[in-house]
């Protein structure tokens, strides 16, 4: 099983990033998935997530910002980020939660940096 993240990079602050995270090894249909970001020195927080049915969540201090949405057919999810913000500099990492059962993976992670 693997969870590819891909998309992250150096950007200016009110730029835009789109990240993807490309599933093998799994159904992803059968799974939610999540964005999380890990700022500098902080705790992973979930920044949105998607159910396996497509309904979308997000935290706060995304929202409007941040479009999470998944394509089923190329297995993968991805994040769509405007309004970029020094304070959006972090990893991003995806993570996949199968619905029926919990067991859940994470990717490695895709740096993102918002230059002020």
């Amino acid at each position: 099983v693997q969870l590819v993240e891909s998309g992250g990079g150096l950007v200016q602050a009110g730029g835009s990033l789109r990240l993807s995270c490309a599933a093998s090894g799994i159904m992803f249909s059968a799974y939610n998935a999540g964005w999380y970001h890990q700022g500098p020195g902080k705790q992973r927080e979930l920044v949105a997530g998607i159910s396996y049915i497509g309904s979308t969540n997000y935290a706060e201090f995304v929202k409007g910002r941040f479009t999470i949405s998944r394509d089923y057919a190329k297995n993968t999810v991805y994040l769509q980020m405007n309004s970029l913000k020094p304070e959006d500099t972090g990893v991003y990492y995806c993570k996949a939660v199968r619905r029926d059962n919990g067991q859940y993976y994470w990717g490695q992670g895709t740096p993102v940096t918002v230059s002020s």
